[in-house]
């Protein structure tokens, strides 16, 4: 943790950075490959490689949360398959701010391979919260915004953006064969909550002096416009706020979004009221980012969770997380009166100041249905203008191209239709469509300084986390648990003699989420009659291939139970020798 203690680099570390700019000079000019891992054709799991001679540096290392498909599943992270047969070359890790589709998968990444990581205050802060959580160690070095770090040949500068958490920068990667622009998440908000504008004029030097290669983030590229300042958003909690009165005033947020938190912090103080932080992902990143400067609390504003009940509900505000419907976050559990500290009622202002992310809107339905039901009144989406995005939109997407007029164009960070809307925006941007190439991860896109093509496929796609394990649940046992939770399971037991190869009892069967046994026992009866019939008539020799006759009775029992109820269970025989 010593490297991230420290705000600068010391003057050894200057003078070594000025000669390995030196030796970089000298460093013949090769072709650069750019591998994407993640974050293309998917929303999260992003992780970009650049390589360059013997060099690789590794841009942000990001998880994605599962689908519905993914039942049981934790988190998915990249295959680091590619990155471990290399190990010898990476130089390290650059991060391009905190959020957890960007650093969540670090901490993996770093039980496989030894590598410095280099990162704005704020997301080593939050790095640092992570490793510990999972007890791996790892060189972390603080940057600056125009700060540049020597990597092999390959020389990183770190530019100024806005986006919905603090400390958060764009990349330009100086290679021997040209400049690449690694944009990251950003939008162009001119009058951001914390710290800088984004820093265009840079952008448009490097524009001027000629960028290779743009990768420009795609999220919102189906939107048309400009991203609205997250100013409106604390307007809007101004009007609540005073609108509430004597109610209690309940808000879920994404616990990364440290804007959003210090507005709310700011009409909490304003209205004389007290806050209280639930949901753990929301405690640590408010701790994390009050400790760091990022978040100004004055003394006393905010309160333990056991200290609420000393408040009167006008004099209580609670940040929670939640805004997805998560099914175990603080707010749903809120919702289904589950949640130990609070209880929803008529006196409540519940105000959800998030866009669902696609996919979970039936979730987030649900959560606002139920706190309806309690009484509470919810203001949700476009009520009121409680969520602006941090993402660029459209025209910002078009400024960035004006300004940095790259020769070679990929779009990045998004789904597939993102990422065709993207690269049209760059070809009428003037972007010659033969240098717009949306790619696929795992491509080995290779340029020259002329030509930009695809000359081979690394190893890439998603790792599944459940639980502990890492990797061990493939489409195998997705495709189990779906077929379990699908259709339910039957087993049948059955005990054979060991010294003469025949039945001596069974079968007997047991369901498990496919019938109520009880309900249908003549369906069981006569599934039971069946299979002994079957075993009657198996040979001496079926009783000592055990695998054929597991086939045989999943075979009989199969049949029988699609013919009677158009149902196709997991059937698992389980065979007793006595």
């Amino acid at each position: 943790m010593e490297n991230y203690r420290k705000k600068s680099p010391s003057r050894s570390e200057s003078g070594r950075s000025k000669i390995a700019v030196k030796e970089q000079k000298t460093v013949k000019k090769c072709a650069v490959r750019i591998i994407p891992l993640g974050g293309l054709n998917e929303i999260g799991k992003n992780i970009t490689l650049y390589e360059c001679g013997n060099d690789i540096v590794i841009v942000d290392c990001g998880l994605a949360f599962p689908d519905s498909e993914m039942l049981g599943v934790d988190l998915v992270i990249p295959d680091f398959t590619y990155i471990e047969r290399n190990a010898d070359k990476i130089r390290g890790v650059v991060l391009t701010h905190g959020h957890e589709d960007h650093i969540g998968s670090l901490a993996y990444l770093l039980k496989k391979v030894n590598t410095p990581v280099y990162g704005t205050r704020l997301t080593l802060g939050l790095v640092q919260s992570k490793l510990e959580e999972h007890g791996v160690t790892a060189k972390l070095s603080v940057v600056k915004p125009k700060q540049r770090i020597s990597l092999g040949c390959m020389e990183v500068e770190f530019i100024n953006v806005n986006h919905s958490i603090p400390d958060s920068v764009a990349l330009a990667i100086h290679t021997p064969t040209g400049v690449l622009i690694h944009t990251g998440d950003f939008k162009v908000d001119y009058t951001p909550i914390n710290g800088d504008p984004i820093d265009l004029a840079r952008f448009g030097e490097l524009g001027s002096k000629g960028v290779l290669a743009l990768l420009s983030e795609s999220t919102n590229a189906e939107r048309s416009g400009y991203t609205p300042t997250e100013h409106l958003v604390g307007e809007s909690f101004e009007k609540l706020f005073a609108k509430a009165e004597d109610r209690r005033i309940i808000i879920a947020t994404f616990s990364s979004n440290i804007h959003r938190v210090q507005q709310i912090i700011n009409c909490a103080v304003k209205y004389k009221r007290k806050v209280a932080i639930f949901g753990r992902s929301m405690i640590n990143v408010v701790k994390t980012a009050t400790e760091l400067g990022y978040l100004n609390v004055p003394d006393g504003v905010i309160i333990d969770i056991d200290m609420m009940d000393r408040f009167t509900a006008e004099e209580i505000v609670l940040i929670t997380t939640g805004s997805q419907g998560e099914p175990m976050s603080a707010l749903t559990r809120m919702a289904m009166n589950d949640h130990k500290k609070v209880n929803i009622n008529c006196n409540d202002l519940i105000i959800i100041s998030a866009t669902p992310i696609p996919g979970n809107e039936k979730y987030v339905t649900k959560v606002v249905n139920e706190l309806m039901k309690s009484g509470a009144e919810v203001i949700y989406e476009k009520m009121y203008d409680v969520h602006v995005s941090g993402h660029a939109n459209q025209e910002e997407l078009k400024l960035m191209l004006a300004l940095t007029k790259p020769k070679f164009f990929i779009p990045i960070h998004g789904e597939f239709k993102h990422l065709m809307r993207h690269a049209k925006i760059a070809q009428e941007m003037g972007v010659d469509p033969n240098n717009a190439l949306v790619a696929q991860i795992g491509n080995v896109i290779e340029i020259n300084g002329d030509t930009m093509r695809v000359v081979s496929q690394a190893p890439a796609g998603r790792v599944l986390v459940d639980g502990l394990g890492v990797g061990d649940v493939g489409s195998i046992v997705l495709r189990d648990r779906k077929h379990l939770a699908q259709d339910g399971l039957i087993i049948v037991v059955i005990a054979i003699e060991k010294a003469s190869h025949s039945l001596v009892s069974g079968p007997d069967l047991i369901s498990r989420g496919f019938v109520y046994v009880r309900e249908s026992e003549e369906l069981m009866d006569e599934a039971r009659h069946i299979l002994a019939d079957a075993l009657k008539n198996c040979m001496p020799d079926e009783f000592r291939e055990w695998s054929v006759l597991k086939m045989k009775m999943k075979d009989v029992l199969s049949d029988y139970i699609f013919t009677k109820t158009k149902r196709t269970p997991m059937i698992l025989p389980i065979i007793m020798e006595i």
